[in-house]
């Protein structure tokens, strides 16, 4: 083997391994670049609960084959069992509106990121990793508990000891809201049609639903067209 060739194995051996929890959305999605460009060994997991708009699994795969990253499917539908007072796990309607609106409280999956950083932890210390991704931001903070920065530092010393090796749950956007993440991941030339956000699995887009609203907002507030196809608004 040549010495170029050692240096280039060298180096991609060095590289440090991390996790990302990857929805497929549109702020994993921006992380799972960010953390790209940063130069990590990335793994992805994503995290099929039963949700009803899992046509976010498929833009996750898609995504990772495009990004050449080791990727996880995880079925952990056995538990939509025990997390049947969402909308998102159940036959409850998804509202539609803002997600400041009261009735978006129906879209809480009970415990959802403390579940899903724990098996990404698990994961990350089984392979070496010493960091978590995942996508926390500020816009979530009005409805979902598990996003809001006391719940991610409490997990972040929790990581710390639940294991002989520390892991760091990292999260870019904890103090951005949706349209910093868009501004950041534009920047980075990225292609939000490779992303998907709709609470609702039809073929296109809602429009209606908090996560179409809160995305639609970010693309107006940057001055740009989102590039997913959408139901007449």
């Amino acid at each position: 083997m040549s010495d170029t060739s050692s240096d280039q194995l060298s180096t991609k051996q060095e590289k440090p391994k991390a996790v990302v929890i990857y929805s497929g959305g549109m702020d994993s999605y921006t992380i799972l670049n960010k953390a790209k460009t940063e130069g990590y060994d990335l793994y992805a997991l994503t995290f099929d609960y039963g949700q009803k708009h899992d046509k976010e699994i498929e833009f996750a795969s898609n995504a990772c084959k495009e990004l050449e990253i080791n990727h996880k499917i995880i079925d952990i539908t056995a538990i939509n069992q025990l997390l049947q007072s969402s909308s998102l796990t159940s036959d409850i309607e998804i509202p539609e509106g803002h997600y400041e609106s009261a009735s978006m409280k129906s879209t809480v999956v009970p415990n959802r990121n403390m579940i899903l950083l724990s098996l990404a932890i698990g994961y990350a210390v089984d392979i070496g990793a010493n960091k978590v991704f995942y996508g926390a931001h500020s816009g979530d903070h009005a409805i979902y508990p598990d996003c809001r920065p006391d719940f991610v530092h409490a997990m972040n010393k929790v990581a710390k000891l639940a294991n002989y090796e520390p892991v760091d749950i990292v999260t870019p956007y904890l103090n951005s809201d949706k349209s910093e993440i868009l501004a950041d991941g534009l920047k980075m030339g990225l292609d939000y049609g490779k992303s998907w956000t709709c609470y609702n699995g039809r073929e296109k887009a809602c429009g209606k639903c908090g996560s179409c609203v809160e995305r639609l907002e970010a693309f107006e507030i940057n001055k740009t067209t989102d590039p997913l196809a959408y139901e007449a608004l």
